[in-house]
């Protein structure tokens, strides 16, 4: 396959070298269901709301009114009851209801502090929320009517000079960003700078049937700017025109080698695609499932990765070509956090590149969480 070099105004080289390529194919996955809330952060926490400092009202000192000198008929057994042993766990509420103040902490890096997010779509499928990725320290969930100051479009040349991309090919609206591909190969691209040296990034995104010049594309690129050497990481890439099978191509080394896995699915549906980059590994996920990781360090990047969102044309054969679109509902980016991933050791090696391409179990609640994985030789 070729590389997604050529961002932006930099011309790329279309790649020959797939060396030490390893194939990973998994089983159908099924498109993400809508969820009515996220669980990345926990539910607001009703009962301190329920303990609020209005409960000792129920033991004012009204009560010995009660107690006057014609009570002692009233001071029957049952009396105590009102002021049983139970009492106390209304008057318990002044630790409970400071415990809420953590989620209104001001946003930032850290995912102690950072925003709860809203509720999202795809939610229960989303992989920070099967592995706890907590807080993200960058949103965009594409609920205005034009790209936010975050993210710069491309304006330019296409991939591999071929085409052109353009600002114009891009769309916000009713919560979606759209990238339109055209028939003559104008297109769009763009780059949430700045990155991070290692972390997780996720994006819930549809790829309709298109074209078969037409590539959707989710990577990490290089803050620097200097690839190949700074590495790429395609952790989406629709190049089946069906939109029925999805590749990652981690990209290293100055001459552009290339270790590459796919998976079937039906990517024309709504799916939460996700990658986690550590020292020790980078792991590729579709809804909250592992689907391919290496952890040979030799072929890592060496320096801080941004995100960005691509719809490539690959311009092949001849006649006209079908406009075509991807679709992504938001994009998050967590720190990598203290545990540094989940990946780490694994259970068993199939395939790559000096057997650093494994199927990862650890972290993984009862060994769930992983796609079957098929490895074929290049």
């Amino acid at each position: 396959m070729r590389s997604r070099s050529g961002r932006g105004l930099v011309g790329g080289t279309v790649c020959g070298f797939a060396v030490a390529t390893a194939t990973l194919v998994g089983t159908t996955v099924a498109a993400a269901a809508p969820a009515a809330a996220s669980a990345a952060c926990p539910p607001a926490a009703a009962a301190p709301v329920a303990q609020s400092p209005t409960a000792p009202v129920a033991q004012s000192p009204t009560a010995p009114v009660a107690q006057s000198p014609t009570a002692p008929v009233a001071q029957s057994p049952t009396a105590p009851v009102a002021h049983s042993p139970t009492a106390p766990v209304a008057t318990a509420a002044p630790t409970a209801v400071t415990a809420p103040a953590g989620p209104s902490a001001p946003a930032g890096p850290d995912p102690a502090t950072g925003p709860c997010p809203p509720a999202d779509a795809g939610a229960d499928t989303s992989t920070a929320t099967e592995f706890g990725w907590g807080r993200p320290n960058r949103v965009d969930e594409f609920d205005g009517t034009a790209l936010s100051d975050e993210w710069e479009p491309y304006d330019g040349p296409g991939h591999d000079h071929e085409g052109r991309r353009s600002p114009a090919a891009i769309t916000v609206k009713d919560g979606v960003l759209t990238v339109n591909g055209s028939a003559d190969g104008t297109t769009g691209g763009m780059a949430w700078n700045p990155g991070q040296k290692y972390g997780r990034w996720e994006a819930r995104v549809k790829a309709p049937a298109a074209d078969p010049s037409y590539h959707a594309v989710l990577l990490l690129w290089p803050d620097a700017e200097d690839w190949p050497v700074g590495g790429e990481v395609d952790f989406m890439e629709d190049s089946d025109p069906t939109r029925q099978s999805t590749d990652v191509f981690l990209h290293y080394g100055a001459d552009n080698q290339q270790v590459q896995g796919d998976v079937a699915v039906d990517a024309t549906q709504w799916h939460d695609w996700a990658v986690e980059w550590a020292p020790d590994h980078i792991t590729a996920f579709v809804d909250g499932k592992q689907w391919w990781t290496t952890t040979d360090t030799s072929i890592l990047p060496p320096g801080p990765m941004h995100l960005t969102i691509q719809l490539d044309w690959f311009p092949e054969g001849e006649g006209e070509v079908r406009a075509s679109d991807m679709q992504v509902d938001w994009v998050k980016q967590y720190p990598l956090g203290a545990e540094q991933g989940r990946a780490g050791k694994s259970d068993s090696t199939e395939g790559g590149r000096d057997g650093a391409l494994v199927h990862a179990t650890e972290g993984v609640p009862d060994g769930a969480g992983l796609l079957p994985l098929v490895t074929r030789t290049p």
